[in-house]
């Protein structure tokens, strides 16, 4: 309601502006310039703020440092877990040391030396048997520790080949794909961190710096905004009966107050929807009292004030 009202004013005093002069219609409003606002990426302190309001800065200039102390260590952890998937993967390239080989030929020998001594004991057993100088149970356990030196022998040597033939392909290429995520990982916590230095993105003029050191802020929240250095535009409030003849390109002299010649302003911009109550629920007399939102380049002007009230001359009379 209370923004209904403020636009009906404007409407209001352009209307009036426009029938003071019946030969040189007027559009009034203020001059601006684009607004640059820089926001915070994270719950974070504010601790320093570098550049005080109401300064020109350039490009690059770092304007409000959130606390990084937090980011930093998980920066630090990003960083270790690719160190360490990055010797991960240099050891599944270079294979078994020797030493691992050297050990594994010596259970191989083992094994196979314990599977001698199983068989000589089976076949012992077997002839105890024969000759009736022992149980069934001596053959059976002689059997079952053969059995058992034969699988030693054979993992054995399935170890002992494993190490001679190197690494798998497929375990090379799970390798390479751990270390990629991980190094995207460092990449992605390492730009987290860039962005707790909220820097200049553009050569502006440092408008308003909402926050004050030692505040934590929100993520989302405004942390500075800057206007752009270059020349003002005038927007104004366009009467709805003058809208159908204004078209993107057109000229049109823009008075400045406090500046004696007007200069030629250029429509970049108009808004297509009324600034309150749509046409169609007004009558004829109502609709008179819309007002259209548009925008004149200034074709020079960078050193005018912004804020400064304008009057764009609607008509070519």
């Amino acid at each position: 309601m209370q923004r209904f009202a403020t636009v009906c004013l404007v409407a209001l005093l352009v209307l009036g502006a426009a029938c003071s002069n019946d030969s040189q219609i007027e559009a009034l409003g203020t001059l601006e310039r684009d607004r640059v606002v820089l926001k915070a990426t994270a719950d974070e302190i504010v601790t320093a703020q570098p550049i005080p309001e109401g300064t020109m800065v350039t490009e690059g200039t770092l304007l409000v440092q959130l606390d990084d102390r937090r980011q930093n260590a998980i920066v630090a952890k990003a960083s270790a877990e690719v160190a360490r998937l990055t010797a991960r993967l240099e050891e599944l390239r270079n294979g078994a040391r020797p030493e691992e080989i050297a050990s594994a030929s010596a259970k191989v020998a083992g094994a196979r030396a314990a599977l001698i001594e199983a068989e000589a004991s089976y076949e012992r057993a077997n002839r105890l048997l024969d000759q009736k100088l022992a149980a069934q149970a001596t053959l059976d356990s002689a059997l079952a520790g053969r059995d058992e030196a034969e699988a030693a022998l054979d993992s054995a040597q399935e170890e002992l080949l494993r190490l001679t033939n190197g690494t798998l392909k497929e375990q090379l290429d799970q390798g390479a794909a751990a270390l990629q995520v991980a190094e995207a990982e460092l990449a992605l916590q390492r730009y987290n961190l860039s962005e707790l230095s909220i820097v200049a993105t553009r050569d502006a003029y440092l408008d308003s710096l909402p926050w004050n050191v030692g505040e934590r802020v929100n993520r989302g929240s405004t942390l500075a905004v800057m206007l752009a250095n270059s020349a003002p535009y005038a927007r104004v409030y366009i009467p709805e009966p003058y809208r159908a003849s204004l078209e993107v390109g057109m000229q049109r002299l823009v008075h400045i107050d406090g500046i004696e010649q007007p200069k030629k302003g250029t429509l970049r911009w108009i808004a297509t929807d009324p600034s309150f109550t749509p046409y169609y629920a007004l009558n004829a007399s109502d609709r008179a009292r819309l007002v259209y939102i548009a925008e004149f380049d200034l074709a020079d002007g960078s050193d005018l004030p912004t804020g400064v009230p304008v009057q764009v001359v609607l008509t070519n009379d």
